[in-house]
């Protein structure tokens, strides 16, 4: 019995025993794009949009007249004041003034907070001994105890500096004692298995592994030295902006007291601001749903 090859080179088909091509249906004659999860692109000035609209608010109430100036100022009258208030010296006097507390008590409350940390995140026998005193101190207020820090250290600059760094030091050690602990124990098996020592372990497992922990402790604690800073300023001072706002209330003037609470909220949200750019630089390898 002979066979009998088809016509035409190897790996060829008869085009007329092809099957006919088989139609989509309407409607799926285009890809379906997958629609991602997550919050979005980036929106470029982000930060800025709130306060803008806040801005904006302010501005129409005032200028329609649902807000009454002697409660709240117009924005042009903030300006206004703003402006003779830099005129004559007080404003960046007392900015200055504020800045070097804030400066001062944020320092050092960062360094106490750090410090703490590590020893207890470290140290089974260092987390006994100071997670406990440090979470007693969380649950007391830092100006709760301002009037036995009067007591003791006056109403001079270091009774306000350390009322600062006592409100600073307890989100830094909380959060970085947290990113001590969490970091996984498979990473101090691998660093004994390559025969890191202890320096090398803390250089290169541990800062790494507590470096965000750090960053956002810093970010809450930044928060924290300007509400310290407010309520210090407004105890017998006799400079910073908070004595400014005082000053302004016992006169009953409401727009000093507008330029204050408006400079606050700037050196908060630049400050925050500033943070968060370093958190940004120093975390850029982590992939995040905020990247």
């Amino acid at each position: 019995m002979t066979i009998t090859a088809p016509a035409g080179p190897i790996g060829t088909e008869d085009p007329v025993h092809q099957p006919p091509p088989v139609p989509r249906p309407e409607g799926i004659t285009r890809t379906r794009r997958r629609r991602r999860l997550g919050p979005g692109r980036k929106i470029r000035g982000a930060g800025l949009l709130g306060p803008l609209i806040l801005l904006a608010a302010w501005t129409i109430g005032s200028a329609t007249g649902a807000l009454d100036p002697r409660v709240l100022s117009a924005p042009w009258t903030v300006f206004t004041t703003a402006g003779t208030l830099w005129d004559n010296g007080r404003l960046q006097e007392n900015l200055l003034t504020s800045t070097e507390r804030f400066a001062y008590g944020l320092v050092l409350g960062v360094v106490a907070g750090t410090v703490l940390a590590l020893i207890a995140g470290l140290s089974r026998w260092g987390e006994a001994l100071l997670d406990g005193p440090v979470q007693i101190k969380r649950s007391i207020p830092a100006l709760a105890l301002l009037p036995l820090l009067i007591l003791w250290l006056g109403i001079d600059e270091e009774m306000k500096v350390i009322t600062i760094a006592l409100g600073v030091f307890v989100p830094v050690y909380i959060h970085l004692h947290n990113g001590l602990r969490g970091i996984d124990s498979r990473y101090a098996e691998l660093a004994e298995t390559v025969g890191l020592g202890h320096a090398g372990f803390v250089r290169k497992v541990v800062l790494p592994g507590a470096l965000p922990g750090f960053l956002l402790g810093l970010r809450f604690a930044v928060t924290a030295a300007w509400l310290s800073l407010v309520v210090v300023e407004q105890i017998n001072a006799t400079s910073g902006i908070g004595y400014m706002m005082e000053l302004a209330r016992t006169y009953g003037q409401t727009d000093v007291i507008i330029v204050g609470l408006v400079l606050y909220g700037l050196l908060g949200l630049l400050s925050d601001g500033l943070v968060r750019l370093i958190q940004r630089r120093a975390l850029s390898w982590r992939r995040t749903l905020g990247s």
